[in-house]
């Protein structure tokens, strides 16, 4: 197994942005699954997607923690956990990853917040322990099938795939600028911190796997689980929900967006005119304002 990247490892001005060690988990599988716990209060569970890590929901952390108890996973492949090569790296098995972490820390009146992949990851999860689950944050992602843009789907070509998404990081490094709007923000501690978990062709599997995973085909073996939590991806509906969109987010664009706000009729929404994906990292202290009020006008209760 490939050594995977350790908090010391990361450089000064990446641990001045994230400051926080974390603590592991131990899965069934034997593989060690890196998560932040900080805070105390109602957790909210933040799923994230690909290529990024627990890094992409520091700002949320810093502003949420003095009053909710974050709990952060990398998903295996990611972040500062493992990185099997010889894992499965399917969307059920994120899931089961992040079931065993919410029955480990025994996780009840969740708020789930999801972006990206994370949205079926998150989705999936708490599918499978939904009493759980009060309230839900979705920021540009999807728990259904919908159009790619050719730019991911170069990275599922058998050899130039692998070759850039591998060999030269290409996922990684060009999300810092088709994933925002604001590509100078990346430069220096930010866009290293980013990266710094994918060093190697090993380490950059799972960047490799997600995109893979993704089900065009009929046959994709992850097809049947993503048709099931299609049919079930608004059983959340009579909870609170918010949803914080990107409008100038090149994959999930409002085809996306219109499908959530079908299935979540009842969801205070805020489309963001000017920004990308990577919706956190570009909103910045307005999204973690726009999170925390809506927070605090839909509370759980004692």
């Amino acid at each position: 197994m490939v050594t995977p990247l350790r908090y010391h490892d990361l450089s000064d001005e990446v641990r001045q942005l994230y400051p926080w060690p974390g603590e592991d988990l131990v899965l069934p599988s034997g593989h060690r699954l890196h998560y932040l716990d900080e805070g105390e209060g109602h957790p909210l569970l933040m799923v994230h997607g690909n290529p990024t890590w627990s890094f992409y929901w520091r700002n949320l952390v810093h502003g949420l923690s003095d009053r909710y108890r974050c709990v952060v996973p990398d998903h295996l492949g990611c972040g500062l956990s493992d990185k099997p090569q010889d894992w499965s790296y399917r969307m059920a098995d994120h899931a089961k990853n992040v079931v065993a972490l919410i029955d480990e820390l025994d996780l009840d009146n969740i708020t789930l917040v999801v972006h990206d992949w994370g949205g079926a990851i998150g989705m999936t999860a708490a599918l499978q322990r939904p009493d759980r689950i009060r309230r839900v944050i979705v920021f540009n992602t999807a728990a259904f099938y919908g159009p790619l843009p050719w730019t991911i789907r170069l990275g599922r070509l058998p050899v130039v795939g692998q070759l850039a998404v591998l060999g030269l990081n290409g996922f990684a490094r060009l999300a810092l600028r088709w994933a925002t709007t604001q590509p100078a923000h990346y430069r220096g501690a930010v866009g290293e911190g980013y990266l710094a978990p994918y060093r190697s062709w090993e380490e950059r599997i799972a960047t490799l796997r997600f995109i893979q995973d993704i089900p065009i085909e009929r046959r994709h073996p992850t097809r049947p689980d993503m048709e099931a939590l299609e049919a079930e991806f608004d059983c959340f509906a009579d909870r609170p929900s918010l949803i914080v969109w990107g409008a100038k987010d090149f994959c999930f664009n409002d085809t996306f967006l219109a499908r959530w706000v079908g299935a979540y009729p009842d969801a205070e929404v805020h489309r963001l005119a000017e920004i990308g994906h990577y919706v956190v990292e570009d909103g910045g202290k307005h999204v973690v304002r726009t999170v925390r009020d809506w927070l605090t006008r839909h509370p759980l209760g004692a």
